[in-house]
Order: structure tokens, then C-alpha cells, then sequence
């Protein structure tokens, strides 16, 4: 795994820590060891299960959290994304000017990363590069 590729897994499942992230654990031979484990914790490059025998770890390339693709919002989701959207500015030009500024609304990206991780949605590409696994409809319901 590629350096790059284990900080954005990293990165990206401590985001998801609070909302419960589903996950395959498998043994170092590449055989499912867990096909259904909820992560629990991230120490370093170390990843802690809710299964985990006591004070075991899994190394990040053990782990795949079962996530959503994007194309799997249902129109309730898509209008919820829509409503966090609703009231940011929208402003386009060509060049940066003060304006700019004011079109950046952190809290309404905070909302929308909030959004994504509580739905278990991959907006990072996760499945696509093979970090991580496509959820079953029901694993999140």
C-alpha cells in the first residue's frame, strides 16, 4: 500500500470513529479473520476492533471498513445534502478577490463531512482504490 493511500485510510476512519464503521479483518495470509467488525479505535498505523481479543491490533492494511458509494444516496439523503447546502452563498468568478472569502463557508463543509461520514458514504474514492469494501443495503440500516 502505497504511503499516500494509508494516510487518506487513516485519516479517513478516524473521521468515522463516532458513527460505528462496519469493516472485514483479515489474517495476515489475506483470509477473512472477521468478515463483520465494527472499528473501535485508531492507534497509529493500528487499527482496534470491537472483536479484537484483548490488546489486539490489526496493522491498516487488515482492515477494510465496509463503506457506501456515493451513487447510493437514496432522494431522502440527496435532499438532506441539499438543505445543508441551501443557505450557502453562491458566488462564481474568474479570480480570487474578497469575495471569495465570504463564499467559503466552513461550518456548511463541516456539516457536509459530518453528513457523509454519519451516512457511511465514500467520498474519498476509498472503494475505488481498493481500501475499502462496498456495504451491503442493510449493514447500515
Amino acid at each position: 500500500m502505497k504511503q499516500e493511500d494509508k494516510e487518506l485510510l487513516l485519516q479517513d476512519l478516524c473521521a468515522r470513529l463516532p458513527y460505528g464503521v462496519h469493516c472485514c479483518v483479515l489474517n495476515l495470509n489475506k483470509t477473512i479473520k472477521e468478515d463483520n467488525d465494527i472499528i473501535y479505535g485508531i492507534l497509529g498505523d493500528n487499527i482496534v476492533t470491537l472483536k479484537s481479543d484483548k490488546n489486539e491490533c490489526y496493522m491498516h492494511y487488515q482492515v477494510k471498513p465496509y463503506l457506501r458509494p456515493m451513487s447510493s444516496m437514496t432522494k431522502e439523503e440527496i435532499k438532506e445534502c441539499y438543505q445543508l447546502q441551501k443557505d450557502t452563498i453562491n458566488i462564481t468568478f474568474d479570480e480570487y478577490d474578497e469575495e471569495w472569502e465570504k463564499a467559503i463557508d466552513l461550518p456548511y463543509f463541516k456539516s457536509l463531512v459530518d453528513f457523509y461520514n454519519s451516512h457511511h458514504l465514500d467520498y474519498c474514492g476509498l472503494i475505488e482504490k481498493g481500501l475499502a469494501l462496498e456495504a451491503s443495503e442493510e449493514m447500515y440500516t
